[in-house]
């Protein structure tokens, strides 16, 4: 008798079946390289887990991701927690991921590392866009926790150095689960009152998990777009957070932060001191060279004869005076000359001097003057012009 065959559906399902029933296989952990990896518009992640012998493909759905502290990559190193079930329709077995954590660097780091290189491609650490601390502020915005030395530090720091500096504290969680959120909230609440001058975020040193709100993206967001400058003072000279980056100043300490947003008064009182000298001194220096110079000029000729001059001057012009009037008189005398001269010159070639002397003009009916007898003929009537006066006559 011949076996009942099974349908593929059948074996595909009796197989999932017998997975799904392992508990070995309902919460495996697991290590590997990431390939082939891709990010779905829905947010699922699809990818392919592999070492040096064999690959298995992995799904990890948006519900699990949005607890990533990283971004996966391709040829990422992971350590991945999750179930073995078996796709039924297609017939193959794959990983469902619900936990995720680099593998050697840890997680964070490797969320560091990216989210830096990041916002350093967007130039949110550039020099350009720092703002200057204002150098004496009359109110300090302080985000930190509430309690803890730190906000204790910074006043201390703060009020002694510059006791009359105003100090609002906003209360933010630090550490933690929503920690970044309430951070970022202090930042927006200063800029939208606009009630102090500087604002300080800080929190004392820890682990790298400790101080991972001031390594967020929102965060960074928040102190960039921050209109009030801001100094970041997390962690301990060593630590260096996102948050620093950003920031347009970064200090080592949260006291020294409250060093670096006010000045000393002592230190501006001893140099206000020592203009106020300095002024002293180069005004008496000033008011000794205004004597000297005074001195000199009630003493000159000037202030003792103050006529003389004006003598001297009376003097020059009258002999200016004098030059001017015998040059103009020479310049007549040598102009009457030469115009008798040209005179005598026009009166010699005058026709009418020809004239007076007997001799006169014979002109045709044209006045047009006559020159030869040639040009006359018999009973042609012409004009004579003589000394005293014109005749007609006629040719003969």
């Amino acid at each position: 008798m011949r076996p009942t065959p099974l349908t593929v559906s059948q074996l595909n399902n009796y197989i999932k079946t017998l997975v799904d029933r392992d508990e070995f296989l309902n919460n495996v952990y697991i290590k590997g390289e990431i390939s082939n990896f891709k990010r779905h518009y829905t947010g699922h992640l699809y990818f392919t887990l592999k070492d040096g012998d064999s690959l298995i493909k992995c799904v990890m759905f948006k519900t699990y991701t949005s607890y990533l502290k990283f971004e996966p990559e391709d040829g990422m190193s992971v350590l991945i927690l999750g179930t073995v079930a078996v796709y039924e329709r297609d017939g193959v077995y794959q990983i469902y991921a619900k936990g995720m954590e680099a593998d050697g660097l840890g997680a964070l780091h490797v969320a560091y590392e990216q989210l830096k290189e990041k916002l350093a491609a967007k130039g949110m650490f550039a020099e350009e866009h720092k703002k200057k601390i204002p150098i004496l502020p009359k109110s300090i915005g302080v985000v930190t926790s509430k309690t803890g030395s730190v906000v204790k530090d910074i006043i201390n720091v703060t009020t002694r150095r510059f006791p009359k500096v105003n100090i609002r504290i906003y209360p933010a969680a630090v550490q933690g689960e929503g920690a970044a959120e309430t951070i970022v909230t202090g930042i927006k609440y200063f800029n939208e009152m606009k009630n102090v001058d500087t604002i300080i975020i800080a929190r004392g040193g820890g682990s790298l998990e400790d101080l991972w709100p001031f390594n967020e993206e929102i965060t960074a967001n928040a102190i960039f777009e921050s209109e009030i400058p801001i100094i970041s003072a997390v962690g301990h000279e060593t630590d260096f957070t996102i948050a620093d980056f950003v920031a347009d100043l970064r200090a080592p300490t949260p006291s020294a932060a409250g060093e670096l947003a006010v000045p000393d008064i002592n230190e501006i009182t001893w140099k206000l001191a020592n203009i106020r000298r300095n002024l002293s001194t180069l005004l008496n220096k000033k008011i000794e060279v205004m004597e000297q110079r005074y001195k000199r000029i009630i003493n000159s000729v000037v202030f003792k004869n103050p006529t003389s001059g004006i003598r001297q001057r009376v003097l020059s012009v009258d002999a200016y005076s004098q030059r001017l009037e015998s040059a103009i008189q020479l310049k007549n005398k040598n102009v009457k000359i030469n115009l008798t001269k040209l005179i005598s010159k026009l009166d010699g070639l005058s026709p009418l001097k020809t004239l007076s002397r007997g001799y006169s003009v014979i002109q045709d009916k044209d006045n047009n003057v006559i020159k030869s007898v040639k040009e006359l003929k018999k009973d042609d009537k012409i004009n004579l012009v003589l000394n005293d006066g014109n005749a007609t006559a006629q040719v003969l």
